[in-house]
Formats: structure tokens, C-alpha cells, sequence
């Protein structure tokens, strides 16, 4: 059995999470880990691998990789997924795919010329409510869709924006709905499709001496598909995140999907329809003093080997990737209106 050979680019939180996943499955093998501080502050003595300072030694040293994931801070994704595709490997990006849709069109163009595949990681769409939200909306349960609210509630404060850090930095963290929120606008463009007709307000409560954007914002719009959504979002939440939930009414039905992190079916109102029960949720990935999405990585590393052994196809594709960009793009260029931004 040949087994395909990953490389993790990143060995913080969510690198070490991809490195713990790919060493579990039999069908994968973690041939060396990328960070560039040293291998003792990255603390991943456990995964006993080749270790280098930068993609350029790697590729160099001749180790051979079928894929690098790529779990660095976001404005270096579309760069190094071009390296990386440029020396024929395929790529597993941590979301987002970038910070701007040029630039992710540039890495679908250079993964179709080297023949290579392009995996975004949106893990939320592996929860047992996403999977079974998507069939009611692939079967047309509800009927039309009249509205849909994304409300995303969560607490990012001082314990999160470390001092000379990149979380909180225009440049390499890009904004809330890029890091906090981009798997909830995946999930909201993977049921609903494209939106336009864009209006929003934005503030910025408690981050003015932390990050370099908004921390909050309420933003409505209208589906190209039919129907009219809102996105509520905010990281001035007190302590502790409050919610992360979706509300959809239909001329058939209702659902809201809540809890912590989109993980609870807590209303099922479906004309002649009765709720199957689910498989319990994942917990959210848990980093001390602040939680995140839900721990679906697993299922993550299995879609790759998956797809490459031609069984199935990837779960979010690139294309897919770029869209939730394009999405935000679009959010902020509302925002970036309101406060007098280039």
C-alpha cells in the first residue's frame, strides 16, 4: 500500500492538529514539519520528523512529499500554496485561501497548469448538522428560501492578540471574518450560493489598541439564488464565545442550527417532516483561554488521501476556497467605505 506523504507548513495550534491527524492514518505518513522558529520552541518532539526553517530548505533538501499543509498566519497562504504547486505538490490550505481573490485565482491557475490538487480546509462542513442541514436544503425540505441569519458571537480580547504577534494585523491576519468567521460564510455559500445587493454597518468596541480592523459587524444582503440573508458578527463578546448559529425560514419550514460553534439542532419545524437524530458533534478545538471551530480535521486528512487514491473528491475545492474570499471581499469593501479605507 502506497502511502501518501504529507508535509505541515506551521507548526502552531492548528499545524500540530494536522500533524496529530495525518499520523493516525495508516494510509499517511508525516515526513517533516516547517516553522521558522526553532524545533524546540515549536515543542514537536513527539513527531520525530525532518524539520526546517522555510519551505525553500525543504524543497531542497530532497525529501520527497506528495502534499504540504499549509497552517501558517493567512496572508502567507496564496504564496506559499504557488510554491508549493510550482514544485508539483498538492496543497491542503488552511482557510482562508487568501486575502484576496486575485491572488487565489493565481493559485487555481498554477494548480490546473501542474495538475495538482488544491484542498481548503472548511472542517465545519463535516459537523452532523451541517451534513444533515445539506440535504434539507439539496431536497428542497423548506420549500423557497425567504431569509437566513448567520449570527457569529465571539470572544477574541488581549489573552488572543499576543504583542508583536500577526493575529490582529492587516497584512497577515486580514480581518474577523477571515480568521474568526470564514468556516460560517463557507457554510452559508455551500447552502445558499452567491450574494449581492451588499449593505453593512461596522464598529470596532474593543480591539483599538489590538487589531488594525473592526471587531463587529451587522451586514445584510440578497441571494442570487432568491431569498434575503443578514450576517451578524462580533469578537467584544464578554470572556467567552456566546454563539455561532443559522436561522433559515422557508416557505415549508424552519431550522436554526446554534450552540457555541453551529453545533446543536435547536428548532426542526419542517412541513410533514420528522428529525432524524444525529451523531453527536465534535468538540470545538479547544486552545486554553479561547476555543474555535469544531475538531473535524480527521476528516480533513482522510478527504485528502481520499481523493488522491481517485475514491472520492475534495470536500471544499479551490474554487470554493475562492469564493468564500470573494465573499468577504465584498463584505469589506462595504466596510472599508464606512471608515475611508483604501
Amino acid at each position: 500500500m502506497k502511502k501518501v506523504k504529507f508535509v505541515v507548513i506551521g507548526a502552531g495550534h492548528i499545524g500540530k492538529r494536522h500533524a496529530e491527524m495525518i499520523s493516525r492514518e495508516d494510509e499517511a505518513d508525516l515526513v517533516a514539519m516547517v516553522d521558522i522558529r526553532s524545533e524546540k520552541e515549536c515543542e514537536i518532539d513527539k513527531f520525530k520528523v525532518p524539520f526546517f526553517n522555510s519551505i525553500e530548505n525543504l524543497l531542497e533538501s530532497g525529501i520527497e512529499f506528495d502534499v504540504g499543509n499549509i497552517c501558517t498566519p493567512n496572508g502567507f497562504h496564496a504564496s506559499q500554496s504557488l510554491l508549493l504547486l510550482a514544485n508539483k505538490k498538492h496543497v491542503v490550505c488552511e482557510k482562508p485561501m487568501g486575502l484576496l481573490k486575485e491572488d487565489c485565482e493565481k493559485v487555481i491557475s498554477k494548480s490546473l497548469k501542474m495538475s495538482r490538487d488544491v484542498f481548503c480546509v472548511m472542517q465545519n462542513r463535516y459537523s452532523p448538522p451541517s451534513k444533515w442541514v445539506k440535504s434539507i436544503i439539496e431536497d428542497k425540505k423548506l420549500g423557497n428560501i425567504f431569509m437566513v441569519q448567520l449570527n457569529c458571537y465571539w470572544n477574541r480580547d488581549e489573552r488572543y492578540y499576543k504583542k508583536n504577534g500577526w493575529k490582529g494585523t492587516s497584512n497577515l491576519d486580514g480581518g474577523t471574518l477571515f480568521t474568526q468567521f470564514s468556516h460560517f460564510i463557507d457554510i452559508m455559500y455551500w447552502l445558499f450560493g452567491e450574494i449581492d445587493n451588499i449593505q453593512g454597518r461596522f464598529d470596532d468596541f474593543t480591539h483599538q489598541n489590538v487589531t488594525d480592523f473592526e471587531d463587529s459587524g451587522f451586514v445584510s444582503f440578497d441571494f442570487k439564488n432568491g431569498g434575503m440573508g443578514t450576517l451578524n458578527y462580533s469578537t467584544a463578546v464578554f470572556n467567552q464565545n456566546l454563539e455561532s448559529s443559522i436561522t433559515i425560514i422557508g416557505s415549508k419550514g424552519s431550522i436554526k442550527i446554534g450552540g457555541q460553534y453551529m453545533n446543536k439542532v435547536e428548532v426542526c419545524n419542517i412541513d410533514n417532516y420528522e428529525m432524524p437524530e444525529l451523531p453527536e458533534s465534535n468538540p470545538a478545538n479547544d486552545y486554553g483561554p479561547y476555543k474555535g471551530s469544531a475538531a473535524n480535521h480527521n476528516y480533513v486528512i482522510k478527504n485528502v488521501i481520499d481523493t488522491l487514491k481517485g475514491r472520492t473528491t475534495a470536500t471544499t475545492n479551490a474554487f470554493e476556497g475562492l469564493k468564500v474570499v470573494e465573499i468577504i471581499e465584498e463584505i469589506y469593501k462595504v466596510r472599508n467605505e464606512q471608515f475611508n479605507l483604501r
